[in-house]
């Protein structure tokens, strides 16, 4: 068991201001981490198998940061591929989203999220937001660091 501190981070996010904000404020709080970046559901499983254009280059991270709302596969649907998957299902998902709809809590929570965050609007608070997870799944929770044996 480690801690997510070194190993890299996968956001998932379509919006490319999101995207942006999201890393600032990582870089912010002193997330010193690799992030690796993927614009929707179907990219973003490409990577967790490593297929395509990530066949044997994808290196498998320590955290997902999961957005809902994302053109094609959705982040829904992905957080289920993940969970449902024997190599994939022990990585924290966070869903990080605009969404507060009560049925999206619950489903994500039902469906293996680890936390659901709803993305504020005000910078400041999105910092602080983002500050509290990287105290949270960085510096307190213990994680596993296992390797893909494909």
């Amino acid at each position: 068991m480690g801690k997510i501190s070194t190993q890299p981070l996968l956001l998932v996010e379509d919006s490319p201001e999101d995207y942006e904000t999201t890393v600032r404020a990582l870089q912010s709080s002193g997330v010193a981490n690799d992030i690796f970046h993927c614009v929707d559901g179907e990219d973003a499983l490409e990577f967790l198998f490593r297929r395509g254009a990530y066949a044997d280059a994808a290196p498998r991270p320590g955290l997902i940061l999961l957005d809902l709302n994302l053109p094609g596969t959705d982040g829904r649907e992905v957080l289920e591929v993940v969970k449902a998957d024997e190599n994939l299902k022990t990585i924290p998902v966070i869903i990080l989203t605009t969404s507060d709809d009560k049925r999206d809590v619950e489903d994500c929570y039902r469906n293996g999220a680890n936390s659901y965050v709803q993305k504020p609007v005000d910078f400041r608070a999105f910092l602080s937001a983002v500050q509290s997870l990287k105290e949270f799944w960085f510096e307190i929770v213990l994680i596993s660091v296992e390797k893909f044996e494909r």
